[in-house]
């Protein structure tokens, strides 16, 4: 065996560790068919993942994991549980799988695990959320299927995901976005910032007419926020000459932003020489329970 050969060996065992340590935190018993050691199985004797929650696979960046993988190899082997058909179901590890077909592989690493469906789900589920490029309606809907089929709490999403409550709850809510304008945060038409400036309305129809507006006049996520902001409150608006606002201290700001992501509401601090007063919106009775959580400490 050549030292390349050695090398690639090696980084294969190494990180076929990511998905060994996946399993322990979605808390589920896996079987090592293989005794954890993966094994080339044949591309076509692999099945989708029926789970999957991922909906969109960029075809540029499809083709550059395919041209890796003619020259490397697979280094990380995919995930896959063993049917009675003799045949095998993708658990983990789509992308691979599809880039390995497109590069002409006729065979593909792989770990063997025996999981039942619901397992197979929960790893899937998770094993996305921890990746970068869900667009956020994706991880969206994915957290809720956490929550309406595992019955997870936020908190234990943020456990099993590596990410923090505020930002699940925030991704949770984006579900309250008329489905025209979930769309468009799909397509990356609007990003995640601009969803939630639009959750600040309490109607779908003036969801649907600010996100016609922003997306036309392409606006920037502090251009929508003063957007909505001005919708909201126009009579911050009245007068033909408008007392300009004081400048907000950046201690201020940096506290502001701090509690916006830890509590997922806007927050705004009025502070005058050391006094003043902390304002907490939100537009749903939910935000307000969780609000209520999160402040008592329940």
């Amino acid at each position: 065996m050549t030292i390349a050969a050695t090398e690639t060996a090696t980084k294969r065992r190494a990180l076929g560790k990511g998905l060994d340590s996946l399993l322990p935190r979605v808390h589920v018993t896996a079987i090592d068919t293989d005794g954890g050691k993966p094994r080339e199985i044949p591309l076509d004797q692999i099945d989708p993942n029926p789970f999957q929650t991922r909906s969109h696979m960029g075809e540029e960046q499809l083709a550059e994991l395919a041209a890796s993988i003619s020259a490397n190899g697979v280094v990380q082997p995919i995930l896959v549980r063993p049917q009675t058909s003799g045949r095998f179901q993708l658990i983990a590890g789509e992308r691979r799988w599809r880039a390995s077909r497109l590069a002409g592989k006729a065979t593909i690493p792989a770990i063997l695990r025996q999981v039942s469906d619901e397992q197979a789900m929960e790893i899937t589920i998770v094993e996305n959320l921890q990746r970068a490029d869900l667009n956020p309606m994706e991880q969206a809907r994915a957290f809720d299927r956490l929550s309406r089929e595992f019955h997870m709490t936020q908190e234990q999403m943020a456990q099993r995901t590596g990410k923090d409550r505020a930002t699940v709850a925030n991704f949770l809510r984006l579900l309250r976005l008329p489905v025209s304008v979930q769309a468009r945060v799909e397509s990356g038409e609007l990003s995640f910032g601009h969803a939630r400036a639009l959750l600040a309305f309490e109607h779908a129809e003036e969801i649907e007419k600010a996100a016609q507006r922003i997306a036309a006049l392409s606006l920037s996520v502090r251009q929508t926020e003063n957007y909505v902001q001005g919708v909201l409150h126009p009579e911050g608006k009245a007068g033909k000459d408008p007392k300009p606002k004081p400048p907000i201290d950046p201690n201020v700001r940096d506290a502001q932003e701090r509690l916006q992501r830890a509590l997922g509401l806007r927050v705004t601090i009025e502070d005058r020489s050391g006094r003043g007063k902390v304002i907490i919106e939100y537009a749903r009775l939910e935000d307000f329970d969780t609000l209520m959580e999160r402040l008592a400490g329940e």
